[in-house]
């Protein structure tokens, strides 16, 4: 199939395709069954750089921006592994590199390009909040050359793989701030430390192989050093790493999307019922067209959202654009796969319902579909807000 995104970044997608080869659809299938974390893929990645993309040269890095980030991890999917094991490294990594102080990031990055280090999970979610983050009930209060965390969040995910974690917490009551978005900062909590000392982690299993975990703080006191920036303006921040995750998780739906289409098309050439290919008929031809279009137009808006993101520009209405239109096209491009294998699309073998529950968690997460259409509403068409 001939797509003009194949002609972008082609030495990237090369490398990563190449590297992705030598972890089949086989190995991922194994992971999915066990349940289990790809150690040696998210190891190999590693090893040969693609997870410190985003660092700058001077940390250790390639210096390349949310674009080439976004080729990574839309090539992970296309090849029919899942980037969800290893995509919180490249949106938590923004955080860290344009709001951590200097002696920060000369501490952290180096040891986390060179794979020392995982920063791959993110506190911001809780129970009772959900997406309304001004609301979270995690407080973080200074006392001496420490911060003193309680509280709790939930859908926290790889932090059983990281050695790092960005925490955001309340640390001006709401009750106090004239702006609910103020008075939240985010911290960096050295995860086997804190599990000595008053946090604990609960599985959560779901029908998705992605780890993630209740995270409970009782009392934990992390160094002072451990805030990033400015104490007070950890919303401003973390949407730094909000819209790098929305962009990086509309190229990982692009990438499923690929490998749905290349999937069936393929399938549906060779599948032959009542004397004829079943890509004969157009009622197969047809969503697979549709599903296609809209993985094509999504693909667009990604790089938009990307293209700004890079240039320092604001990107929030992009960052939502395109993780709604690519979440909805990888998911309309799963059913048609899935569909038209008929019975083969639910037998594990052929990888199809693998893809099928992976891609279908985008629709809900890390933002739902709803609130991104509420986003546009009020703040590009200028209604009334909702809630």
């Amino acid at each position: 199939m001939t797509r003009a995104a194949d002609e972008t970044f082609q030495d990237i997608r090369d490398a990563v395709r190449a590297l992705c080869a030598e972890f089949p659809a086989e190995y991922h299938r194994k992971v999915d069954e066990a349940r289990g974390y790809p150690e040696d893929f998210v190891a190999a990645l590693t090893k040969a750089g693609w997870m410190a993309a985003l660092i700058p040269e001077a940390y250790g890095g390639s210096g390349l921006g949310l674009t080439e980030a976004s080729v990574i991890m839309e090539e992970i999917n296309r090849a029919g592994g899942n980037s969800g094991a290893c995509h919180g490294q490249m949106y938590n990594m923004n955080t860290l590199i344009r709001h951590g102080s200097e002696a920060q990031r000369q501490h952290y990055l180096p040891k986390i390009a060179s794979g020392e280090l995982r920063l791959q999970s993110m506190a911001v979610t809780e129970p009772t909040t959900g997406t309304d983050t001004t609301k979270i009930k995690t407080t973080a209060v200074r006392r001496g050359d420490r911060y003193v965390i309680n509280g709790q969040k939930v859908f926290i995910s790889r932090i059983q793989h990281s050695d790092l974690m960005i925490l955001l917490a309340r640390t001006t009551p709401l009750a106090e701030v004239k702006k609910k978005s103020e008075g939240l900062s985010i911290f960096l909590v050295d995860v086997k430390e804190a599990m000595k000392s008053g946090m604990v982690i609960r599985p959560i299993l779901n029908m998705v192989n992605h780890e993630t975990n209740e995270v409970f703080f009782d009392e934990l006191e992390i160094p002072a050093d451990n805030l990033i920036g400015e104490e007070g303006q950890g919303f401003k921040y973390i949407l730094t790493g909000l819209n790098a995750e929305r962009t990086l998780i509309a190229a990982e739906c692009i990438g499923d999307g690929y490998w749905f289409t290349d999937k069936v098309t393929g399938y549906a050439k060779e599948r032959v019922v009542f004397g004829r290919p079943i890509g004969q008929n157009q009622g197969v031809q047809f969503p697979i067209a549709e599903a296609f279009i809209e993985i094509e137009a999504a693909n667009l808006m990604r790089y938009e959202a990307c293209r700004r993101y890079d240039a320092g520009l604001d990107c929030g209405a992009q960052a939502n654009m395109a993780k709604y239109l690519a979440a909805k096209a990888s998911w309309e491009a799963a059913n048609a796969c899935i569909q038209f294998h008929g019975g083969f699309g639910f037998a594990c073998e052929y990888d199809v319902e693998r893809k099928f529950r992976e891609t279908r968690l985008y629709q809900v997460a890390p933002i739902s579909t709803n609130l991104i259409l509420s986003y546009v509403a009020e703040h590009i068409l200028g209604l009334p807000r909702s809630f």
